[in-house]
């Protein structure tokens, strides 16, 4: 199952194939989260793409070159980074007339306010937590492909 753009797909012989996918940018310094991640994903049947990068410096980079699709596209962004930390991404992607509004959802063990105020102030079309347990953090991200597949957004080449 894909993460979706859009709630049209096309049924054949009982099995949905999506018109279109959803290229993920995993914006993750902790390996164990990046594994936990794939291994989430490949238990609820996530098979978009998955580009995985430190910090949101590198983050940056790999949303400007052609090394990843320009369109349906969305980060999933730790806050807790090196060199460049979450909230100074935002603020960067934000002033780039080009990535303004690549749809970033974060995922983050920070439960400070100022954190939340700051990231929904800056657009971000989600606060998640990560929970602690496998479990739970397999039912996140179920919730969350299921969020991306009922959602309508204005998906366009940027």
């Amino acid at each position: 199952m894909y993460l979706r753009e859009s709630a049209e797909q096309t049924v054949t012989n009982d099995l949905i194939v999506e018109d279109r996918i959803l290229n993920i940018l995993l914006v993750e310094d902790d390996e164990v989260d990046v594994m936990n991640v794939r291994r989430a994903f490949a238990k609820n049947h996530i098979t978009n793409p998955l580009t995985v990068v430190g910090d949101g410096i590198e983050a940056l980079r790999k949303l400007r070159s052609d090394e990843m699709p320009r369109d349906r596209r969305m980060v999933l962004l730790d806050l807790n980074l090196p060199r460049m930390n979450g909230i100074e991404f935002l603020r960067e992607l934000r002033k780039d007339p080009a990535l303004a509004s690549t749809p970033v959802v974060v995922l983050t063990t920070s439960n400070d306010e100022g954190d939340r105020i700051d990231a929904y102030h800056l657009n971000v079309a989600g606060y998640l937590l990560k929970p602690v347990t496998f479990a739970a953090f397999c039912d996140l991200m179920a919730a969350l492909n299921k969020y991306w597949t009922l959602v309508e957004m204005p998906w366009r080449k940027q």
